[in-house]
């Protein structure tokens, strides 16, 4: 995780003008037991499997990554020169953490993982990704999605 220290006085000031949405009300929801949950990855690593396109910069779009995929043949196309790709390189699971989720589901300790699991590109406009967002919570609700991991990158 990069850190204002770690960073140049540019890009302190540009994440720093960086306008923040203003939300009226607070979107928070009690629902079951962990154990009782099927829970989704949302992960803005850029992920997508072999033979897919690739991310184009300013991309709002998504790809779906269905739990039957080998973690091992995900591939990133994140586009940010600022992007830190050495934890990834070592184990996708640091920002898509779906075989932990799959260790817990096995456990007991979530009560399933969803068929599917999706991944945006980071560094996009959050307008740009709006229409998908709302697509995406419709395949999670048919899909009985009641939790999701957001994994920021």
């Amino acid at each position: 995780m990069a850190r204002f220290g770690d960073l140049s006085e540019a890009e302190i000031a540009h994440l720093q003008s960086l306008d923040m949405p203003v939300f009226a009300g607070r979107p928070w929801m009690t629902g079951p037991p962990l154990s009782q949950r099927r829970i989704a990855i949302v992960s803005t690593a850029g992920l997508h499997l072999p033979g897919e396109p690739t991310f184009a910069p300013g991309s709002g779009d998504y790809r779906i990554i269905p739990r039957t995929s080998p973690s091992g043949q995900l591939q990133m196309s994140h586009i940010s020169s600022n992007f830190d790709r050495s934890g990834y390189q070592q184990d996708v699971n640091v920002v898509f953490p779906i075989d932990r989720l799959m260790e817990l589901e096995g456990r007991g300790e979530v009560g399933s993982a969803a068929d599917f699991h999706y991944s945006f590109m980071g560094a996009t406009p959050p307008e740009r990704m709006e229409a998908s967002a709302r697509e995406l919570a419709d395949l999670l609700k048919k899909d009985g999605v009641n939790g999701v991991i957001l994994c920021p990158v």
